[in-house]
């Protein structure tokens, strides 16, 4: 029921989303369409501004914390909670190893968003300098929201582990919900990639 339950409330998250993206359009074309002929357009003077290979680097961090979590899924579903050897022997890491680093990768992703941000304010793309602004900084923020509630929802599962005398089937449930939740963030992600950042 938990997961059916996840299943349901991500399909009305990726409603949410899909009204980002249809805005997203809508004002780039409204906007396209208002230039004057032969000159440039808000969006490509805009999209000028972003650094497409630090957000590539960005992104496939992103995308790889989705196997790293799986991993811990598949850990989790073998009642395999924490590392049966040495910490550098990868085949032997349960389920706490493998969502402390989808974690520490999803940290470095929300970094380099901020760190993105910082550079985009001091060249003067804000969220009220332009409509491009604001939908560039509604979508990607608020799915910077989402990565940030994915990190907590790890925190929170790997703190039952650690509190709980022994690994049970709930806790296993609970890693696999999170991860269902990560990896559509992931998936979210990448088509917001594809569409700022490589159709611009």
């Amino acid at each position: 029921m938990v997961s059916v339950g996840t299943i349901v409330w991500l399909s009305s998250e990726l409603m949410f989303f899909a009204a980002l993206f249809a805005a997203y359009f809508t004002i780039r074309s409204v906007t396209t369409a208002a230039a004057a002929p032969g000159t440039e357009t808000l969006w490509q003077a805009s999209t000028e501004m972003l650094n497409v290979p630090f957000a590539s680097v960005n992104t496939f961090i992103l995308v790889a914390s989705s196997f790293t979590c799986q991993a811990g899924v598949f850990a989790a579903e073998h009642g395999k909670v924490g590392r049966t050897g040495s910490l550098a022997n990868i085949r032997a890491w349960g389920m706490r190893e493998w969502f402390i680093l989808t974690y520490l990768m999803g940290a470095v992703f929300i970094a380099g968003q901020v760190t993105e941000y910082a550079a985009l304010i001091h060249e003067g793309l804000s969220i009220s300098s332009s409509p491009y602004g604001s939908v560039f900084y509604l979508t990607t923020g608020f799915h910077g929201l989402h990565v940030t509630g994915g990190l907590i929802a790890f925190v929170y599962v790997l703190a039952r582990t650690y509190m709980a005398r022994k690994f049970t089937h709930e806790q296993a449930v609970s890693a696999i919900v999170v991860s269902y939740y990560w990896h559509f963030v992931d998936v979210v992600w990448i088509a917001l990639f594809a569409t700022i950042y490589l159709l611009k």
